[in-house]
């Protein structure tokens, strides 16, 4: 397997976990529609729903950390950043890697294991009258940093490839702003066909002046 193909597994790895948990997001959507109308419409309020959403919404939130990683959409100050050349972006990104990421997410992945197994020792539960099993929540941590490392792995080895060859390796493609902002101006039924049209130009005018920048930038 060559390097490029063993990034892209880790981009497909941290790919297909953030889009698989993003589907928490119709399920708390769901959740909270249905307690709305139980609290206020039938007058009969769910104890334990509380829990239940920052549970899910704590699962989305780490589990789609590396996604993040893996597309390069962390935000970061980018102001001097993005006028470095890529061996220079390579050189601070790996240092910060070593120095900060790689203990960091070390420490939550064992400290993560050490609660969940703790929690399930005891068999903990929330508090409420409807008690909910913490545990599991708890071995989202762990699962969480391990995935999450394993994309950082995959950075830095980006990095060790960039100082080498000068260019940053190609990250494994997925939907673009401009994309989503064209499939909505495609679909909408509030803009005539011209506006359209022109406002999908410009659009893709903008990605492209950016994308020049980015060229200038690099070279």
């Amino acid at each position: 397997m060559s390097t490029q193909q063993l990034l892209h597994a880790a981009d497909r790895i941290s790919t297909w976990t953030g889009k698989a948990f993003a589907w928490l997001i119709v399920a708390l959507m769901v959740v909270v529609c249905a307690e709305v109308f139980k609290r206020y419409a039938l007058n009969a309020p769910t104890a334990w729903i509380y829990d239940a959403n920052n549970m899910m919404y704590g699962t989305l939130f780490m589990m789609c950390g590396a996604y993040a990683l893996a597309h390069d959409a962390h935000v970061r100050g980018d102001f001097l950043y993005g006028s470095m050349k890529p061996r220079t972006q390579a050189a601070l990104d790996l240092v910060l890697y070593i120095v900060f990421f790689l203990p960091g997410i070390g420490a939550l992945t064992w400290a993560g294991w050490g609660y969940f197994k703790y929690s399930m020792s005891i068999n903990e539960q929330t508090f409420n009258a409807t008690a909910l099993p913490i545990y599991p929540f708890k071995f989202i941590i762990p699962l969480a940093g391990l995935i999450v490392m394993t994309q950082g792995v995959a950075e830095i080895i980006r990095c060790v490839v960039c100082l080498r060859t000068g260019e940053w390796t190609p990250r494994l493609q997925d939907a673009e702003e401009m994309d989503v902002v064209e499939q909505q101006l495609a679909a909408s039924t509030y803009v005539d066909d011209e506006a359209r049209r022109e406002a999908i130009e410009r659009t893709h005018a903008l990605e492209e002046a950016a994308h020049a920048r980015g060229r200038q930038a690099d070279s």
